[in-house]
């Protein structure tokens, strides 16, 4: 029995240390996330059970109102793709590692938050641990780090009473924090200046609200056309 749990056990320390700044900032998003459901006017299960079963940070919060909103699915089905569409590249891009995951691959690419796609795609995972337990663990803890912000600000949403304008930032500034940490270990920059270049030209040509999908489309158009480059390098 010990040697069964063995693997879990060791996946489940390598993977949890990573998961700690993550913890942070689904911790306030997600308790910011109960009160603003709970302000419209929705019980505290309807929170927990959106952040089990939709698990999509900002379209849960833009599903609150359009929950509140005239039945329009076609309306919903655009929204929810343009807020997502990033996911599409998520997932290209992690088809290799998925490789060979077994039962875990759809609990995997359900769980495949933005937070847990940085985790799993660069974390140096020790030789000794199971890969795929490791991003299981990734996926799992992130999403009860969420659930466990979300039912807390929905069950005391009632008694808190403070202005949540601008809490959302704290993801903004993980995300910081995890690019300068990345940045930091890389010694070449040129992926991540493709991430940062890229999208800075396809904000000035698109604007605010329409640059995010042209600025995938590019990132990985580049990356592929640089695969080669990346092999030779040992970057990728």
């Amino acid at each position: 029995m010990t040697q069964q749990q063995h693997p879990h056990l060791t996946a489940f320390k390598a993977a949890f240390p990573q998961t700690i700044p993550i913890f942070a900032g689904f911790s306030f998003i997600g308790i910011a996330y109960g009160i603003y459901m709970h302000s419209l006017g929705f019980h505290p299960i309807y929170a927990m059970l959106m952040s089990l079963l939709i698990f999509a940070g900002s379209m849960e919060f833009v599903a609150g109102s359009l929950l509140l909103a005239p039945f329009n699915p076609f309306s919903v089905f655009i929204l929810t793709l343009m807020l997502n569409s990033r996911h599409l590249f998520y997932g290209i891009s992690m088809l290799d590692r998925f490789k060979g995951t077994g039962n875990y691959k759809p609990y995997l690419i359900f769980g495949m938050c933005d937070e847990t796609f940085v985790i799993n795609n660069m974390a140096n995972v020790p030789k000794h641990v199971d890969r795929t337990l490791f991003m299981f663990y990734v996926t799992l803890l992130n999403q009860i780090y969420w659930f466990l912000g979300t039912t807390v600000g929905s069950w005391f949403g009632v008694f808190i009473k403070f202005d949540t304008t601008g809490l959302d930032f704290v993801m903004v500034a993980l995300f910081v924090v995890i690019f300068l940490e990345s940045w930091l270990k890389e010694k070449n920059h040129v992926s991540a200046l493709i991430g940062l270049i890229l999208p800075t030209i396809c904000l000035i040509l698109f604007g605010p609200n329409h640059f995010i999908l042209p600025s995938m489309i590019l990132i990985v158009i580049a990356l592929t056309l640089l695969r080669g480059y990346f092999s030779r390098k040992g970057v990728a």
